[in-house]
């Protein structure tokens, strides 16, 4: 890969290894889910081949914003990884990736299911050229029952997994949390699988597998106590907007500026937060000591809070709360989130520069390790950048390469 200059990111020296370095990664897929689970698993050092189709390659390298005819997201979503411009749907196209995946540690793939098979890389296939391979399959429905051939995208997950239905005030449209997050929670979800396949390989000897993760699946492992209540009570957890049914209080509250969010929810911190408020009746009220009485009055409670908060800037009671030791914050925007030291002093904001000489702003990396940190290591690249070398090191000479171009097989 080669390599672009950074910032410095002192929660990853350069000399400081990589928990993943070594491990070799080939990602077929496109848009969010494999990608993004590929783009994790890159910032900790895993080598990631994106194979692209030729011509405009990942349809993200298009979306939203775009600087120089790239999207901006592009530049997070494929840092550190190659770019393979090959068509997978042609036989040559087909045999040039078995060739690559028989010496990758893991294959990445968020097509519908099938689609490998029609390729003649079912897993079982695969598995014979490379008995020791990982294969992460994100699809909408995952890979069998009755709903695994229905095409499935992130939003339709987050509806089936429970997620949407819970995302609105009462009474009113189910909205989107307002981004991709169906997506995301299946690439982490994947990311894991990939984590834990891979020490079943190193650990104990085992062989490769095959990781099937659904999007509707990865929305619902989050739900919470959705399920349990129902099985129980035969409780349906409606929309509740801003407020967390049954912990009380923690809530959206008016300021004279915006919104602050408050979590007053602890005992102990319940008082805090009244006599704060200037409601030393509430603190010392018995009903209140516990969560279940302050649930059986938490509209007079979340009244009281508005009634002190609506009457300061957010700024005011944010200082005030923070004194207090009560969890209180505001509602940040990006300019809020670019502008924040504690952002900066942890290395969440890092300076990329792209391949057309742009200097970026772009999300650091989580989790943080203290002695195999992650780290942005090459900016995204081109389409079809690094096509020429992954082919000569397969074995494929300039002229076959050449041909191969000729024909569209690749770019």
């Amino acid at each position: 890969m080669t390599e672009q200059a950074l910032t410095q990111q002192p929660f990853a020296s350069p000399a400081a290894p990589q928990a993943l370095a070594g491990v070799r990664v080939v990602e077929m897929g496109q848009l969010i889910a494999g990608p993004f689970c590929g783009k994790t698993l890159g910032d900790f050092g895993a080598d990631i081949l994106k194979i692209e189709a030729p011509g405009e390659g990942d349809p993200l390298r298009k979306w939203r914003l775009l600087q120089d005819g790239t999207s901006v997201w592009w530049q997070v979503q494929s840092r550190n990884k190659q770019s393979l411009a090959l068509d997978l749907r042609c036989v040559e196209g087909q045999d040039i990736a078995r060739r690559l995946i028989a010496e990758a540690d893991v294959l990445i793939e968020n097509f519908r299911p099938g689609t490998l098979e029609g390729w003649d890389m079912a897993p079982e296939q695969l598995h014979a050229l490379n008995p020791g391979l990982i294969i992460l399959r994100i699809s909408g429905y995952g890979q069998t029952g009755p709903y695994r051939d229905l095409p499935g995208f992130g939003v339709v997950g987050e509806a089936m997994g429970g997620l949407r239905h819970l995302t609105a005030e009462p009474g009113r449209v189910p909205v989107r949390v307002g981004v991709s997050i169906g997506d995301t929670l299946a690439a982490l979800h994947g990311a894991i699988g990939v984590l834990l396949a891979l020490y079943h390989r190193k650990a104990h000897g085992g062989p490769g597998q095959v990781i099937d993760v659904a999007l509707h699946e990865a929305v619902f492992n989050c739900m919470e106590s959705l399920i349990p209540e129902y099985s129980a009570f035969g409780a349906v957890r409606e929309p509740a907007g801003s407020a967390l049914p049954g912990i009380a209080p923690s809530n959206a509250y008016p300021c004279q500026d915006g919104w602050v969010l408050v979590a007053g929810n602890g005992d102990s911190i319940f008082k805090r937060l009244m006599t704060t408020i200037g409601r030393a009746d509430l603190a010392a009220d018995p009903q209140l000591a516990g969560n279940a009485g302050r649930v059986a009055r938490v509209a007079e409670i979340d009244a009281a809070i508005a009634q002190w908060t609506g009457a300061r800037r957010v700024a005011e009671v944010v200082e005030a709360l923070a004194a207090a030791r009560v969890p209180a914050g505001k509602v940040y925007t990006a300019r809020d989130i670019a502008e924040d030291p504690h952002y900066r002093a942890r290395d969440m904001l890092l300076a990329q520069r792209t391949r057309d000489g742009h200097e970026l702003l772009v999300p650091g990396i989580v989790p943080k390790l203290s002695a195999t940190p992650g780290r942005i290591r090459t900016s995204a690249p081109r389409l079809g950048e690094d096509t020429d070398a992954v082919l000569a090191e397969a074995g494929l000479t300039p002229g076959q390469i050449a041909l191969l171009r000729e024909r569209g097989v690749v770019q």
